[in-house]
């Protein structure tokens, strides 16, 4: 089957919607060492990730379209904080910020399909701080993406939990061997 290279709006919704779902299965009701352990220093927990999670939905994605659809290349983007979530998320639950991630993605896709969006907004474009011009779909689907790296570095971190219980199976386990392209 070929890859999916043209972005469309439809598709990335159906990945966006999924998202929440995907760390509430996983993350919802574990004991601490799911939640809060990491793969080491300079490293992000599961608490980390969704709290990274809820700050994009807050700061980052859906203000990063108004900008675009608003104001174009003529006002850049604001700086993202990747690491906000340290601070923001301090005193609350696993279970508060998956409500959280699942309640702002929910408003955040509601609002992004009341802009009507066509073809042609596509490719109407923003001016990222450190990348520079990008097009509302580049933005779009690194949405989709950046969704599905920070799954994926989840599954590795919580792998990273048992490395050493499984003993000589991790030659065979390709997940324990997965690292740093997703690191924070």
């Amino acid at each position: 089957m070929a890859s999916l290279t043209e972005f469309s709006l439809a598709e990335a919704i159906a990945v966006l919607t999924r998202t929440p779902a995907t760390f509430n299965a996983l993350l919802r009701g574990l004991p601490g060492i799911w939640v809060r352990c990491n793969e080491g220093k300079n490293t992000w927990s599961a608490f980390d990730i969704v709290g990274h999670l809820i700050f994009g939905e807050r700061t980052d994605w859906l203000p990063r379209v108004r900008i675009i659809l608003e104001n174009g290349e003529a006002r850049p983007f604001d700086p993202f904080d990747r690491f906000a979530q340290l601070n923001e998320s301090q005193g609350k639950s696993m279970d508060q910020l998956l409500d959280d991630f699942s309640r702002l993605r929910k408003e955040n896709l509601a609002a992004l399909q009341a802009c009507n969006l066509k073809q042609e907004d596509f490719a109407r474009r923003g001016r990222h701080p450190a990348l520079g011009v990008v097009t509302l779909s580049e933005l779009l689907a690194a949405w989709v993406v950046h969704d599905l790296t920070h799954v994926h570095q989840l599954s590795r971190m919580m792998a990273h939990q048992y490395r050493d219980a499984v003993g000589p199976w991790s030659v065979y386990l390709g997940v324990l061997q997965c690292t740093g392209h997703s690191s924070p």
